[in-house]
């Protein structure tokens, strides 16, 4: 998902604020998801935006 995308699904359309929100949640979302299990859920992927990555086991 892009940052628009993440930005319109969790707030609206209208949103007028800085879009390194995001950037701020997805690490706020890594340090409690991803730290302490030492996994990778959410990925970056450059130019585009975040996607979840299914852990296999």
């Amino acid at each position: 998902m892009s940052k628009a995308q993440i930005i319109e699904g969790v707030w609206d359309m209208s949103y007028d604020g800085d879009p390194n929100i995001v950037e701020v949640y997805v690490s706020a979302l890594r340090r409690k998801l991803d730290a302490p299990f030492g996994t990778r859920s959410i990925v970056t992927v450059r130019g585009a935006g975040y996607r979840l990555v299914a852990e296999r086991g």
